[in-house]
C-alpha cells in the first residue's frame, strides 16, 4: 500500500510544482489601479467616453488609451479624482449638455398628414419620413426621450424635444437616438444655440415654419468675432471657442430661430463716471437703445437693452456695468450690493 501512496505524493508534487511555474508564466498582472478608478467612475456604462462602459474605459486610462476627463456624466468632479489616481493633470473639461436644434412645434411648422403610428420617431420616419412638412425638424415622438436614464429630456407642450441641463449629464444616448440627427452636444456654459436643422433654401423654409432658418445670414454679420458662425448647408453653424455669446446674432435673426435658455438678462448701466464720449452707442446693436448728448452722461433703456456687453469694452472711464444675475462676478461692490463685468 506504500508505493501507491509514493507514487500519488510525487505526484502531486510535480503538478503542483508545474502549476506554480505556470501561474508565473502566465501570470497577467492587473493593476490595482484599475478597481480604484471603477470606484470613482459614475458606473453609467453609458459609452460616452468612447470604450463598452466604465470598467473598460477604466482599463484604458491605466494603459493610456483615455484621457482623464473622457468621463462626460462624471463631468471635472470625476475627472480631478481621476487625475489624483494616476498621478496626471486634468485638462480643463467643459460640461456639456445636449442642444436640441429645433423649435418649429405645432405652433409654428405645417404638418402635412396625421401620423397614426407608433410612438417612434425611426417609425414614422419609415412612413413617409414623418408628419411634418419639414423633413428636417423634430418629430415629438420620444424616441430620444426613452432612451435618457437620466430623465433630462421631455416632449414639451408645443410638441418638441426639450433638454433640462440641469439633469443632463452629456451622455449623448440621445444625440445617437434621432433619426433626424437634430441633436448635438453643447458646452453647458453656453445659452444661446440656433433652434433650427433645416437644409432647405428660405424661400421653402418660410412656407412651412415661422421659426425657421431662411440663411439670410444677418447671424453670420452680427456676430462680434468673425468665425463665431459659418455658413454651410443653408444653415448657421455656430463655433463655441471664439468666446461669442451669440445674443446679437439672436436679436438680429428675423426668423427668431435662436434658443435662449436664460430666462431673465442682465442690463447694461451707465453710472456718475460717464464722460459723454458717446463711442457706446454705434456698438450698441438695437437702435436708440443709448441715448445723450455728447458731453453729458448717456442712459440705457432697460425695456430694449438685451445685455450684449459689446458697450463695456468701448468705454474708457469703465462708466458700463451690467446690472442682473449674469452680470455677477467675483468683484463686489460692497456699499451697493452690485457687480461689474470685468
Amino acid at each position: 500500500m506504500s508505493l501507491p501512496i509514493i507514487i500519488l505524493a510525487l505526484a502531486g508534487l510535480f503538478f503542483g510544482i508545474v502549476l506554480s511555474i505556470g501561474a508565473k508564466v502566465f501570470h497577467v498582472h492587473v493593476d490595482e489601479r484599475i478597481k480604484q478608478l471603477e470606484a470613482v467612475l459614475p458606473s453609467a456604462n453609458c459609452g460616452a467616453c468612447g470604450f463598452a462602459g466604465c470598467a473598460a474605459f477604466a482599463d484604458g486610462l491605466v494603459r493610456g488609451t483615455a484621457k482623464a476627463n473622457g468621463c462626460l456624466p462624471g463631468g471635472a468632479e470625476v475627472a480631478h479624482k481621476v487625475a489624483q489616481l494616476l498621478g496626471v493633470d486634468a485638462d480643463h473639461l467643459e460640461e456639456m449638455v445636449a442642444a436640441v436644434h429645433c423649435k418649429g412645434g405645432d405652433n409654428e411648422a405645417t404638418i402635412r398628414a396625421k401620423y397614426d403610428g407608433i410612438h417612434d420617431c425611426h417609425g414614422a420616419v419609415l412612413i413617409s419620413n414623418g408628419s411634418k412638412e419639414c423633413q428636417y425638424g423634430c418629430l415629438g415622438l420620444s424616441s430620444c426621450v426613452a432612451v435618457c436614464e437620466f430623465d433630462a429630456i421631455h416632449i414639451n407642450a408645443n410638441g418638441i424635444a426639450e433638454v433640462d441641463p440641469e439633469k443632463c449629464t452629456g451622455c449623448t444616448a440621445c444625440v445617437a437616438s434621432c433619426p433626424r440627427f437634430l441633436i448635438d452636444m453643447m458646452p453647458k456654459s453656453q445659452k444661446i444655440f440656433l433652434g433650427c436643422n433645416t437644409k432647405d433654401r428660405g424661400a421653402k423654409v418660410k412656407k412651412y415654419c415661422s421659426v425657421g432658418c431662411t440663411g439670410c445670414t444677418l447671424c453670420v454679420k452680427a456676430a462680434s468675432h468673425p468665425d463665431s458662425i459659418k455658413m454651410v448647408n443653408n444653415l448657421p453653424v455656430l463655433s463655441f471657442t471664439t468666446g461669442e455669446n451669440f445674443l446679437t446674432s439672436a436679436y438680429k435673426c428675423p426668423s427668431d430661430c435662436f434658443v435662449d435658455t436664460v430666462v431673465a438678462r442682465p442690463k447694461a448701466h451707465i453710472n456718475v463716471k460717464c464722460t459723454g464720449c458717446g463711442d457706446c452707442v454705434p456698438v450698441c446693436p438695437v437702435p436708440n437703445t443709448i441715448t445723450g448728448i455728447i458731453g453729458g452722461r448717456h442712459t440705457i433703456n432697460k425695456d430694449t437693452c438685451i445685455g450684449c456687453g459689446l458697450c463695456l469694452p468701448v468705454c474708457e472711464p469703465s462708466a458700463i456695468a451690467l446690472w442682473g444675475s449674469l452680470g455677477y462676478t467675483d468683484r463686489e461692490r460692497r456699499t451697493t450690493g452690485r457687480f461689474e463685468i470685468t
